[in-house]
Order: structure tokens, then C-alpha cells, then sequence
């Protein structure tokens, strides 16, 4: 498939069950509602060596938030319930309720109740109160600066995790460019978060390595530097590749980000220096749910 004379692979990229939640942080005004949540996101890029892949998902205005202050919401992502949980608790103690003017709340619904502020409000050290409003409770925990408020409980839904793509340049400019101009574009899809540096990701992985400590390794076969030395995947104008992975409430969700974010770059054309977009296909070591490029771009995925 030619789209602007920019390739697409016919392949698909491989991605994984995960479990989800959303959060919403809310301050005095946004920049303190972006330092909480960028605190809570941080050291998030992948459950690789990070436990949770996190990100802010959009800003939220003051009509969209529970105390009618400024906000954002946050997508957090793992593996299993149990880490989920666990990192979601340990972020809210130490980026939250620690950060100036910020509340949280819940920002999804579902039947899987896990903790927001439920075991926080002992930090109040019996000072804490409670109220329960619209069958929600939510808890006053006396610091600092006023009070702490949270939410008791947010919920915990299923998801996926690992939809990507691969954008293949003649220059590392270039690829970045496209890169940049592609996340813009998928930042106003809502359910899905990209969580590496600036939702870029330029060490993308293979399944297994020559070594038996490490689960994943360099994915060689896409490294312009080592044409000559594997069974590359680059063509000799190839020069760099970079990765954009996404996380996600909903197949759908995915396969919509990834649609915008490849049209946004093949509308760059081919004289960006961008070639071929191709994705991370594990041929089925990695996970159930497969993004396939050409029917995302026809509409037709399912």
C-alpha cells in the first residue's frame, strides 16, 4: 500500500492484555495540576523495568472536573491487578498528596473497585474525615497547605497495551519530525496514552537475546547501523527508525490512534525523507490482539 508515496507494510503490530485506570489530578491551575501529574507519569515509559506505563491523557476544563477546578487526566497501564494497584497507591503518596493545591479523582467507571485515596487518609492520622456524596465517598486529609481531597476508590477495567508503529526515514531528523508531528495528532484521541519521552520511543525491542538475563533486546533487524552485520529490515536509503507505541482502553481506541498518527505523517509526503511505515510484528510470541496496518488505514480493523 502507497499512501503519498510513503509505504505502508502489510504487517501488524502485536500487543498484550492489560488493566487500566484513569485518574483525575486537579489544582489551584494547571501548572500545578501538570507538576502532579507529570510527578505521577514519571519513570512510567514501560512495564519492562518500570512496573506501569502511565501518561497524561488531556487537559480537562473546569466544567469536565468534580471540584470545578483545572485538571488533567492521567491513563495508567500494567501488567496485573496486583501491580496496578500497588504503583497507583505508592504515586498517589508521593505525587499527589505531596504536590501543593492538587486533588484526585476517580475518572472511570467500572465493577473492579481499587483503592485511590482509601488506605492514604491514615496520613491524616486521625484527623482524616469523610463524606459521602452521590453514593461516592471522598476523604478530607488535613497537610500543609489546607486539606488533601480525594476520591476513596477508583476503578480498574481491562485493556490493551502495545500497539505500535514504526516510522522509517533517510535521516534521524527526519524520522524525529515525523514522530513529532504524528503524536500531535494522536494526543486528541481520547482512552490512549503514548508513554515513552515524548511519546517516541527509539530503542524498540525484539522478544529474547543472546543473553538468558534478558527477556527483550535491541530489535536489530531495524537498526540502520547494522545493515551489513543481521538480517535487516532497511533499505539502503533507511538511515533511521523511530517507534510510537500506545496503550489503550479498547482495541478500537488503538487502532484509531495509530490511523491518525500514520495519515498525519503520510500527509508530511515522501519528500519529509519518510519512506515506509512498518510496525512491531513478533510473529505471536508477544500477544492476542494484532493491528493490522492496511486494515486500520481501509477502516476495516476488527
Amino acid at each position: 500500500m502507497l499512501l503519498n508515496n510513503i509505504q505502508i507494510d502489510d504487517t501488524f503490530a502485536e500487543a498484550f492484555n492489560m488493566r487500566g485506570a484513569r485518574v483525575i489530578i486537579t489544582a489551584q491551575n494547571l501548572k500545578w495540576a501538570y507538576h502532579a501529574a507529570n510527578a505521577m507519569t514519571g519513570f512510567a515509559t514501560s512495564v519492562i523495568g518500570c512496573g506501569v506505563e502511565a501518561g497524561i491523557e488531556r487537559e480537562l476544563t473546569i466544567e469536565e472536573t468534580p471540584d470545578g477546578r483545572p485538571g488533567v487526566s492521567i491513563l495508567m497501564f500494567a501488567m496485573g491487578s496486583k501491580v496496578l494497584m500497588q504503583q497507583l497507591e505508592t504515586r498517589m503518596g508521593q505525587c499527589i498528596l505531596t504536590c501543593p493545591t492538587a486533588a484526585a479523582f476517580s475518572g472511570i467507571d467500572g465493577e473492579d473497585k481499587i483503592s485511590l485515596g482509601k488506605h492514604l487518609r491514615y496520613f491524616g492520622d486521625g484527623f482524616q474525615t469523610s463524606k459521602l456524596i452521590d453514593g461516592k465517598r471522598y476523604w478530607r486529609i488535613p497537610v500543609m497547605d489546607g486539606e488533601f481531597i480525594t476520591e476513596e476508590t477508583t476503578s480498574m477495567v481491562r485493556a490493551i497495551g502495545g500497539g505500535n508503529f514504526l516510522i522509517l526515514a533517510t535521516s534521524q531528523p527526519a524520522a524525529l519530525a515525523a514522530a513529532e508531528v504524528a503524536i500531535e495528532a494522536m494526543k486528541k484521541v481520547p482512552n490512549v496514552i503514548m508513554p515513552f519521552p515524548g511519546g517516541v520511543v527509539r530503542s524498540g525491542s525484539k522478544v529474547g537475546s543472546k543473553y538468558k538475563t534478558m527477556f527483550a533486546s535491541t530489535n536489530d533487524a531495524f537498526c540502520p547501523t547494522l545493515k551489513g552485520a543481521t538480517n535487516t529490515e532497511l533499505s539502503p536509503e533507511i538511515e533511521s527508525v523511530m517507534e510510537i507505541v500506545i496503550d489503550g482502553l479498547t482495541f478500537e481506541d488503538i487502532a484509531l490512534s495509530m490511523k491518525v498518527g500514520i495519515e498525519a505523517i503520510c500527509n508530511l509526503g515522501a519528500d519529509s525523507g519518510v519512506k515506509r511505515i512498518s510496525a512491531g510484528n513478533y510473529g505471536g510470541k508477544l500477544g492476542p490482539h494484532l493491528f493490522k496496518l492496511h486494515d486500520i488505514l481501509n477502516g476495516s480493523n476488527s
